[in-house]
């Protein structure tokens, strides 16, 4: 079997398989009743360390909709074990989150050129000038570690960084770039789509989200597009202390519309988390959410 069948996504209301491998993500999810219910508050966030432990926070009506992992009954779930500012509930396969030590590996044109060491990774992508490089800035706490630019779309490459001798962040180019030639943008699609659906080694997708803006079709494109190939995804969304006055409502109005529309794609929701590489916000939780899903799949 292949590895990557342990983290086949849930399956879409119109695409049910007959079978499900025995480790498919499908049971790391909860139904939902529906998604108008769901509340996008965060409290407010720090900069602290990963050894920080995670805030607590009362029960809400979004509780239906909970990403539940393996272990864990959802009539056991308490308010402290849900992340704020997510719908992640941490179980017991969550583990060490701290980033001690991490170096780029190599940068890959197609994806048959990708490390062969069977190391589990976590693809990190979203549309051009999301914040993607300085999210993983961010969770690497070295600030310029990966590129940087003021002109989106600089990344072009699948970008391999090894963290802790165990693990992959794989940084891949930004989607929607406006300025790319056409040619540019159809190889985008083929040696991108070529790399999620034949690696092995593909823990899950961090699908970053503007939430500083209303969504954005080619968003909820990507976001069909990866449930339809049963690829594992987790909506990451950025900019959260941003508000853009007359180009879009509140973070909270913008991440509420987009889980609204994404319902249309999945039966139960997938997990997602706010974060902010100014604040910190969600920095934290979202390497403690990648911890349980990385000791799943190497369990």
């Amino acid at each position: 079997m292949l590895l990557r069948s342990r983290f086949l996504s849930y399956p879409l209301p119109f695409s049910f398989p007959h079978h499900l491998p025995p480790r498919s993500l499908s049971i790391f999810y909860e139904s939902k009743p529906n998604p108008q219910t769901l509340s996008y508050s965060s409290s407010s966030s720090s900069s602290s360390s990963s050894s920080s432990p995670i805030q607590s926070r009362e029960p809400t009506s979004s509780d239906a909709a909970l990403f539940v992992p393996p272990g864990v009954a959802r009539a056991d779930v308490t308010a402290d074990m849900v992340l704020p500012g997510s719908n992640i509930v941490v179980g017991p396969y969550a583990g060490d989150a701290k980033i001690k030590q991490v170096e780029f590996v190599k940068s890959s044109a197609r994806a048959r050129d990708c490390p062969k060491d069977e190391r589990p990774e976590f693809a990190i992508v979203g549309r051009s000038n999301v914040g993607k490089s300085s999210l993983i800035n961010s969770l690497v706490k070295k600030k310029e570690f990966a590129l940087t630019s003021k002109k989106p779309g600089k990344t072009q490459l699948i970008n391999h960084f090894l963290v802790n001798k165990s693990w992959y962040i794989v940084d891949l180019p930004g989607y929607g770039f406006a300025n790319a030639s056409q040619s540019m943008r159809t190889d985008w699609s083929s040696f991108t789509k070529g790399y999620f659906l034949n690696r092995d080694t593909l823990v899950s997708v961090m699908l970053l989200i503007d939430a500083s803006v209303p969504p954005q079709q080619i968003d909820l494109d990507c976001a069909n597009w990866l449930g339809r190939n049963n690829i594992a995804v987790t909506f990451v969304f950025t900019k959260c202390d941003k508000v853009k006055g007359g180009k879009g409502s509140r973070k909270d109005e913008n991440i509420k519309q987009f889980q609204e529309l994404i319902s249309k794609y999945y039966q139960e929701p997938p997990p997602w988390i706010m974060t902010s590489c100014v604040t910190g916000l969600g920095r934290d939780e979202l390497l403690l959410h990648m911890s349980q899903l990385r000791n799943y799949w190497d369990n």
